[in-house]
């Protein structure tokens, strides 16, 4: 009981001190405030992540008390706050000197330092901090990771994590921000490991389920992390991140059908996601339902006009439905929005062939070879108007030209064994189809019908065998 009333006659304080300095600030006036009441009023400033009020309280606390050093290592926090590292190094250095035996001191320099990018310089105020007060181990190690996962140094923040936790087992919290800081350095395992350390003690912490399923994604794991997802949702079905990156997965895997109900559910909490309209649409293509399909996608460009993806979607059905016309409408669009997307430039070039204008499609394909020169489905396109076309000997010179800039690039590699091949040129057809098998042979079979079997001879049969291609 005599607790309750000492916590009330506290925050009754702070909140008249507060109070009497948001008067003074409103009414132009200046009043005088103890060094106790400024620390809090500037504490309450900082804890509410207001950084004005808090620089306007320590600027006239540092003015009234110019020899209090917990006014200035809070005027020197503050400025921190506001990146301002230089000015608070300043008042630190004068700190140092008046108590040099101070670990805040040495904590907030480390702080500028870091803030500065000086994370060596940083590091050893930090380490001197710590042999300071040994009976405040915890709340330094504490301070410094604070900083340190604030400033993104999560590789320098690991150890003194690891210190932390020997000395607070018992905190969870811990563990969490080390399996955390294991995720942003890119040791997945480690992650992992403390991730699920974590939930053995907090099974029903819907974020780190989440970030365990985004660790799963990142290595393919895919079961894994839609099983992570659905324990996350299971725990807090408002958990839109987790919704939304379970419907990309189901797509990813090619999973639409599954997919379309879990669009649906994070589009109820985010109906204006223009994006989420366009996944679900193409989820709708892919399971052959183009009626939903141009509905959403015709829904996200109303959201969002200037979003290549979904005019993209629209020509893509436009195409697959025999309308190439009406697909150089969207796809034209979609390039003018999106000029950078090889995908987009394939697809054009595609359109252009259906109506038989093969010289536009080699143009559009050379743009989308421009943007990925790995792009396989535009080469084996490439090479099918070619050979299907009679423009084998035109050819040729360009393609060599390519290949001394390229180089051993699979597709081309193909393309040139298949035209020498069909100009019985049979060296050079089995130096590039050499090269081309070493690259990917799976590849092969992607070009197999311009690699009509009635043109090999003796030499070519025996090197598709050693690959164990028939």
């Amino acid at each position: 009981m005599e607790e309750d009333k000492t916590n009330y006659s506290y925050e009754d304080e702070l909140k008249d001190s507060v109070q009497k300095f948001e008067r003074m600030r409103k009414n132009n006036e200046n009043y005088f405030f103890d060094v106790i009441e400024f620390e809090n009023i500037i504490d309450y400033y900082i804890e509410s992540n207001n950084s004005i009020k808090a620089f306007e309280a320590a600027t006239l606390a540092s003015e009234q008390h110019p020899n209090s050093v917990s006014i200035q290592l809070r005027k020197a926090r503050v400025l921190l706050d506001r990146g301002r590292a230089v000015d608070a190094l300043k008042i630190l250095k004068k700190l140092e000197n008046i108590e040099p035996g101070n670990h805040e001191i040495y904590v907030a320099k480390g702080t500028a330092m870091g803030i500065m990018g000086d994370i060596q310089g940083a590091k050893k105020m930090f380490d001197y901090a710590l042999t300071l007060d040994s009976d405040d181990t915890g709340n330094i190690l504490f301070s410094i990771t604070s900083v340190l996962q604030n400033l993104n140094y999560y590789e320098y923040m690991i150890p003194y994590m690891k210190r932390l936790i020997e000395l607070e087992p018992e905190f969870n919290a811990h563990i969490y921000d080390l399996a955390y800081a294991y995720d942003k350095t890119g040791d997945f395992d480690s992650a992992i490991s403390f991730y699920l350390k974590y939930l053995d003690n907090e099974p029903f912490s819907d974020s780190a389920w989440y970030n365990l399923g985004i660790i799963y994604n990142k290595l393919d794991e895919f079961e894994k992390a839609l099983e992570a997802y659905d324990f996350a949702l299971a725990i807090n079905s408002q958990n839109t991140f987790a919704i939304f990156n379970k419907g990309n997965i189901l797509c990813s895997l090619d999973r639409y059908a599954e997919a379309i109900p879990v669009y649906h559910e994070y589009l109820e909490n985010e109906p204006e996601s223009f994006e989420t309209l366009t996944y679900l649409a193409e989820c709708y293509e892919k399971t052959g339902d183009f009626v939903l399909a141009r509905k959403y996608y015709h829904e996200a460009i109303d959201l969002a006009p200037e979003f290549a993806d979904p005019w993209f979607g629209l020509g893509i059905i436009a195409l697959e439905t025999g309308n190439p016309e009406e697909s150089m409408i969207f796809l034209r669009k979609a390039v003018r929005l999106d000029d950078e997307n090889p995908e987009i430039w394939y697809m054009l070039g595609k359109a252009h062939y259906a109506r038989d204008e093969k010289k536009a499609a080699l143009r559009c394909f050379r743009e989308a070879l421009k943007l990925d020169i790995y792009y396989n489905e535009v080469w084996t396109d490439i090479g099918r108007i070619i050979l299907y076309d009679g423009y084998i000997s035109k050819a040729l010179q360009y393609l060599e030209k390519a290949y001394k800039i390229i180089g051993d690039v699979p597709g081309l590699n193909y393309l040139l064994a298949s035209c020498y091949l069909h100009m019985a040129v049979m060296d050079k057809a089995y130096k590039h189809l050499t090269l081309a098998l070493d690259a990917d042979k799976e590849m092969f079979r992607e070009f197999h019908d311009i690699f009509p079997h009635h043109i090999f001879n003796r030499k070519i049969k025996k090197l598709l065998e050693s690959y164990n291609i028939r």
